[in-house]
C-alpha cells in the first residue's frame, strides 16, 4: 500500500484555505482591463479558447471593440494577463512563515497558493487544458508562459531561478504543475486532499529529477577542475625538461 504523504502544519494550513478558496468569489473588477479578463475568463468556461472571439470578449464585458482594442491585442494576450495577475496575487501573499521549512515544502505552499488563487476559474482552467490537449501549438504557447510563472514561483519559496538550471527547474515545475491541475481540476473535495496528495507525490519525483540535475551540473565543474590540474601538471612537466 502506498504511504499517506506526511501533513505538516504548513500543509494542513494550505488545505484549509484551498477548502475556503473553493467558495471564493472573485473580486469584482474594477478597471477595463480586469473587466475584459473576467469576461474572457467567463466565456472560456462556457466555451474552447479557439472559438472565443473579440467580439465575444467585448459583448460579455459590455465595452466596444475600440475599447477592448485600446487595452489587449488579442484573446491570447488577455490570457497573459490573467497568468500574471495569478503570478502577482502568489507572491503578494506573505510567505514569511516558510523561510524555515525545507525548499520542499515551501514549494508546496506556493503551488497550493497558486491552486487557491485559480480556484475561481476551476471551470475556465479545465476548458483550457482541454483546449491544449487538441491544440499543438496552443499547448507550446501555454508552456512557454507556464516556464516563465514557474520561474518567479521558485524565486518566491526561495529555490534558484535564473541561469541553464533554473530554466531546467522551471520547465520540470511547469510539466508538474500541469499534472496537477489535472487532478485539481475534477476534485470536488473542500479540502483538496486529492490534488494535495497529487502535488506530494510530484514534488517527491521532482525532488529527485533535481537532484539528479545538480549532479550533472557539477560534473563539468569537476571536469574543468581535472583538466586545469592536468595542464598545470603538464607545464610543470615541460618546464622540468627544459631545464634538465
Amino acid at each position: 500500500m502506498a504511504r499517506k504523504p506526511a501533513r505538516r502544519p504548513a500543509r494542513k494550513a494550505a488545505g484549509k484555505s484551498a477548502s475556503a478558496a473553493s467558495a471564493r468569489r472573485p473580486a469584482a473588477p474594477a478597471t477595463d482591463r480586469e473587466k475584459i479578463v473576467a469576461a474572457f475568463l467567463s466565456l472560456l468556461a462556457d466555451k474552447p479558447f479557439e472559438a472565443i472571439g473579440l467580439a465575444d470578449v467585448a459583448g460579455r464585458a459590455k465595452m466596444s471593440l475600440a475599447q477592448l482594442r485600446g487595452e489587449f491585442s488579442s484573446t491570447f494576450a488577455i490570457l497573459v494577463a490573467h497568468i500574471k495577475a495569478t503570478d502577482r496575487a502568489v507572491l503578494a501573499e506573505d510567505l514569511s512563515e516558510m523561510e524555515d521549512e525545507p525548499a520542499r515544502e515551501r514549494l508546496f505552499d506556493v503551488m497550493m497558493r497558486r491552486i487557491e488563487t485559480l480556484a475561481p476559474h476551476r471551470a475556465a482552467i479545465r476548458s483550457l487544458i482541454r483546449s491544449a490537449r487538441r491544440n499543438p501549438p496552443l499547448a507550446v504557447a501555454l508552456n512557454g508562459l507556464a516556464v516563465r510563472s514557474q520561474q518567479w514561483m521558485l524565486s518566491a519559496a526561495g529555490i534558484g531561478a535564473s541561469g541553464p538550471g533554473g530554466m531546467i527547474r522551471a520547465q520540470g515545475l511547469a510539466v508538474l504543475f500541469g499534472s496537477v491541475l489535472g487532478t485539481w481540476i475534477d476534485d470536488d473535495d473542500p479540502g483538496q486532499a486529492r490534488t494535495m496528495a497529487a502535488l506530494d507525490r510530484a514534488l517527491a519525483r521532482g525532488q529527485r529529477f533535481a537532484g539528479l540535475l545538480d549532479d550533472l551540473f557539477a560534473i563539468p565543474s569537476r571536469l574543468c577542475r581535472s583538466r586545469s590540474r592536468r595542464r598545470r601538471r603538464r607545464g610543470e612537466d615541460s618546464r622540468e625538461s627544459a631545464t634538465a
